[in-house]
C-alpha cells in the first residue's frame, strides 16, 4: 500500500515544473530574472564606479539627463530635467549650465523621510533586518537642493569619490569645499552639507539650479547623465548616520534612496538582490522613434506607453558560467551572454563572418543581438622604460625604440587572439577610438599603416617579415642586441585569473618568439598591477578601457601627456607624451563635432600610430541572447538605466518553462519496478511463514 501511494505521488507531479528554482508563488508574475557575478561594493552614487554596481544604481537614481535608448549615434535627452541644458559662457571665461527640473517628481517611500525614524535608539536598530522593517515610511517631492547636496558629496573626504579630482579641476569652488570638508571630517558624526557652501553650484528656485565651470568643458554635459549627479536627500544621510546603523550595513552603499522606477528592497550580495517597482514613480513614455531598422525589429511596438513594464527584477548571484548558461536554456533566466565554452553550440559563424543562431537556439525562439562595444583593449608600452620607451632621449635612440614598438605591434596577431580566445567576438583595433564614436573612420582611412594594409576591401595585417625588418632597424636583428649580442628579454605584467591562463600566456610567448624575443610574464593580481603602473615599474602591460561617454575625448585622453599615470595618477598608463599630440588635444576637446574636429582627431591618431605607445588590440563585440518572451531589448553601452524599457510576457514564459522542463519519469518508474520486483520474494516468503505458523498453532 505504501509503495502504491509513493507511485501515485510521483505521477501527480507530471503537470508541474519540478526543478523550478523559484517560488511557485512567483510563477506568472512580471518578474525579470537576471544575475550578477561580483558583489557590488558601492551603491552610493558618489562612490560607485564599476559596471557591477551600475546594474543597481542606474535603476534607482536619476541624474538630470539620460541617453536615448534606441537612437544611434548616442544622443542625450531629458530625464528629470525639462530639457538638455546648454552651455552659457560669461565674460570672465566661466561657463554655466542651468538645469530646470520637472515638478511633481517624488522620492521612493523610505523611513528616512519620517522624522521620528531619524532618532532611533541603537537597540531598536539592532532588531531590524532591513531599514524597511520600520513600520512608518514617508516621501517628499524632489527639489533642486537635492541635486546640489549630491554635488557637494563628491567633495566629501569620507566618500572618496573617484570623480572628485576631475570635478575639482572644473567646478568653481569644488577644490576649496574639499579642503574645508577635510577639516570638518576630523570631528566624528554626520556632516550636514547644507551648512557648507559651494560657489560653483547655485540654487535658482525650488526646481532649478546652476552649475558654473572654470572654463569651457563640452564633455561636462555627459557627466550630467551619470549617477554622480543624481539627487541625494539630506534626510537619507541623516537617517543612516545614526549610531548602530553601520553595524547593520544600513548605509547608502547598501540601501540606495532615489526617484527612479525601481527601489532596492532585498540586499543579500552573496545570494540575491531584488528591485521592485517604485510606487511613487511618475511613469515615463517609451521612445516613439529610434534608429533605422528598430521598427522592423519590433522595438517600437510600445511607443508612448508608460514605463516601467516589469514589476520586479531578481538578481541571482551566479559565480560559474556553465550553471548560469544551463538555467538560461531551461528558461530560468530571461537573457544571457554566451560563455566561450558554449559559443559554438549557440552561434554559427559563416565564412563571410556573418553570425546566426544555431538551429537549437532558433527552435527555442531565442534572439541574438550583437553590437561593437564602446571599448578598446591594448598591449601598452611604458614610455618611461629605458628599453621600450626612452622618451627623454631624442635622435637615433628614440627612433630605435619606436621601431621596436612598431615591430611588436605588427607581430602581435590580434586577429588570431580574437579567433582563439574570444570566439571571433571582436574587431582588431586600428587606433584608440572604437566604432560608433565620432572620429572613427571606415574604409582605407581607418587602417593603421604601421600594422596593416588595405586589401580586398578590408584591413590585412602586415607579414611577420615586415616586423623582423623593423626589429633589425631597431638594433635587434634576430632578437639580439646588434652591439652586445645579448638576447632581448622583455617583461609583461598581467593579471592572473587561474589555471586557465596558461594557454593565454603561451600565446603571448609565441607572439614574441616569432621575433626571437624572450618574453617573461609576471602574473599578478589587479591591485598589484595597478600599483606597478602607478609607480611606472612595468615594462609591458595589458589593459582595456570602457567608454564613460560617447565622445572621442574619453578615449584620446588615455594618451594625453597631462594624464600620465606616474606624474599625476591620471589614466595615461603608458606615460606617453608627444608635443604634437598634446598640442592638438585641447583644441580637439573643445571643438564641436564637425570637419574641423575630425581633422584634428585624424592628425592625433596618426601621431599615436607612428609612435606606437600601444599595440592597438581590439574592440570587443557584445553578443546578447534573450528569450522570445522578453521584448524591447537593445544593446546600449552608455545608458545603464535600461531595465525600465524591457517587457516580459510572463504567461508565455511559464508555458515554455513547463514544456522545456517536463520531468523524465521512466527512471523513477524503472526504480519503482525494481523495488517491487525485489520485494515480491520477501512478501511471498513472509506469507508462507505466516501460514506455516498458523497451521502449527492450530
Amino acid at each position: 500500500m505504501r509503495l502504491l501511494l509513493a507511485a501515485a505521488f510521483l505521477l501527480s507531479g507530471c503537470g508541474d515544473v519540478w526543478n523550478d528554482p523559484y517560488s511557485a508563488a512567483d510563477r506568472g508574475r512580471g518578474i525579470l530574472y537576471t544575475s550578477f557575478v561580483d558583489r557590488p561594493k558601492h551603491l552610493d552614487p558618489a562612490s560607485t564606479i564599476t559596471e557591477d554596481e551600475s546594474k543597481f544604481t542606474r535603476q534607482v537614481y536619476e541624474p538630470p539627463v539620460q541617453y536615448h535608448y534606441l537612437k544611434r549615434p548616442y544622443e542625450l535627452v531629458p530625464l528629470v530635467a525639462t530639457e538638455v541644458p546648454s552651455a552659457k559662457e560669461a565674460p570672465d571665461g566661466t561657463v554655466s549650465y542651468e538645469v530646470r527640473l520637472r515638478p511633481g517628481v517624488r522620492f521612493q517611500p523610505h523611513p528616512a523621510f519620517h522624522a521620528p525614524n531619524r532618532q532611533l535608539a541603537p537597540e531598536a536598530i539592532a532588531r531590524l533586518r532591513t531599514p524597511y522593517d520600520l513600520p512608518t515610511h514617508a516621501d517628499r517631492e524632489l527639489v533642486a537642493d537635492d541635486y546640489i547636496y549630491q554635488i557637494k558629496r563628491l567633495a566629501h573626504p569620507r566618500l572618496n569619490s573617484p570623480v572628485f579630482g576631475l570635478m575639482a579641476e572644473n567646478i568653481v569652488g569644488m577644490k576649496g569645499l574639499g579642503e574645508r570638508l577635510k577639516a570638518a571630517a576630523k570631528s566624528p558624526g554626520w556632516i550636514d552639507l547644507r551648512q557648507h557652501e559651494l560657489a560653483g553650484v547655485e540654487r535658482i528656485d525650488a526646481h532649478a539650479f546652476r552649475i558654473r565651470l572654470k572654463e569651457r568643458y563640452p564633455q561636462f554635459l555627459y557627466w550630467l547623465a551619470m549617477p554622480y549627479f543624481a539627487p541625494m536627500p539630506w534626510e537619507a544621510e541623516a537617517f543612516f548616520s545614526q549610531p548602530g546603523m553601520a553595524a547593520k550595513n544600513f548605509n547608502l552603499d547598501w540601501w540606495p534612496v532615489g526617484t527612479g522606477p525601481y527601489m532596492l528592497v532585498e540586499n543579500d550580495p552573496n545570494a540575491v538582490m531584488v528591485l521592485k517597482r517604485n510606487p511613487n514613480f511618475r511613469g515615463e513614455p517609451y521612445p516613439s522613434e529610434g534608429a533605422p531598422g528598430d521598427r522592423e525589429e519590433g522595438l517600437l511596438v510600445d511607443a508612448g506607453k508608460p514605463m516601467p513594464f516589469v514589476d520586479e527584477v531578481r538578481f541571482v548571484r551566479e559565480r560559474e558560467a556553465i550553471p548560469f548558461w544551463n538555467k538560461f536554456l531551461q528558461g530560468y533566466y530571461d537573457q544571457s551572454g554566451i560563455p566561450a565554452d558554449s559559443f559554438d553550440n549557440a552561434v554559427r559563424v559563416s565564412v563571410e563572418g556573418d553570425t546566426n543562431l544555431t538551429a537549437e537556439m532558433e527552435a527555442k525562439g531565442i534572439r541574438l543581438r550583437t553590437s561593437v562595444a564602446a571599448s578598446v583593449f591594448y598591449l601598452g608600452f611604458n614610455m618611461e622604460d629605458p628599453v621600450i620607451g626612452m622618451p627623454k632621449v631624442g635622435g637615433e635612440a628614440a627612433e630605435r625604440s619606436r621601431k621596436l614598438r612598431q615591430a611588436i605591434s605588427v607581430a602581435v596577431d590580434w586577429e588570431e587572439y580574437i579567433s582563439i580566445f574570444l570566439s571571433g567576438r571582436g574587431i582588431a583595433a586600428q587606433g584608440p577610438i572604437p566604432p560608433g564614436i565620432f572620429g572613427w573612420e571606415e574604409g582605407p582611412a581607418s587602417v593603421n599603416p604601421v600594422t596593416h594594409e588595405w586589401r580586398d576591401g578590408r584591413p590585412v595585417r602586415r607579414p611577420i617579415e615586415h616586423a623582423r625588418k623593423l626589429l633589425a632597424e631597431a638594433g635587434y636583428p634576430d632578437g639580439r642586441d646588434a652591439k652586445t649580442g645579448a638576447p632581448l628579454v622583455l617583461y609583461l605584467d598581467t593579471v592572473a585569473r587561474g589555471p586557465g591562463d596558461k594557454p593565454r600566456f603561451d600565446w603571448w610567448r609565441k607572439q614574441f618568439s616569432r621575433l626571437s624575443i624572450q618574453l617573461e610574464i609576471r602574473d599578478t593580481d589587479w591591485n598589484r598591477l595597478q600599483d606597478k603602473i602607478r609607480k611606472g615599474s612595468q615594462q609591458l602591460y595589458i589593459l582595456g578601457w570602457n567608454g564613460d561617454y560617447p565622445d572621442p575625448e574619453n578615449f584620446l585622453f588615455l594618451l594625453h601627456g597631462a594624464q600620465a599615470r606616474m606624474k599625476g595618477d591620471g589614466v595615461n598608463s603608458s606615460n606617453y607624451a608627444s608635443p604634437a599630440y598634446d598640442a592638438l588635444f585641447p583644441r580637439m576637446k573643445d571643438l564641436p563635432n564637425g570637419p574641423e574636429r575630425a581633422e584634428a582627431i585624424r592628425r592625433m591618431v596618426q601621431v599615436a600610430r607612428q609612435d606606437a605607445p600601444w599595440a592597438f588590440g581590439f574592440y570587443p563585440k557584445d553578443y546578447g541572447l534573450s528569450h522570445g518572451w522578453l521584448s524591447n531589448g537593445k544593446p546600449n553601452d552608455m545608458a545603464g538605466n535600461t531595465v525600465k524599457y524591457l517587457r516580459v510576457d510572463a504567461a508565455k514564459r511559464a508555458a515554455l518553462r513547463r514544456e522545456w522542463n517536463q520531468p523524465v519519469l521512466w527512471p523513477a518508474l524503472v526504480l519503482l519496478g525494481a523495488v517491487l520486483a525485489s520485494a515480491i520474494p520477501a512478501i511471498v516468503g513472509y506469507r508462507r511463514r505466516e501460514r506455516r505458523a498458523a497451521r502449527a498453532g492450530a
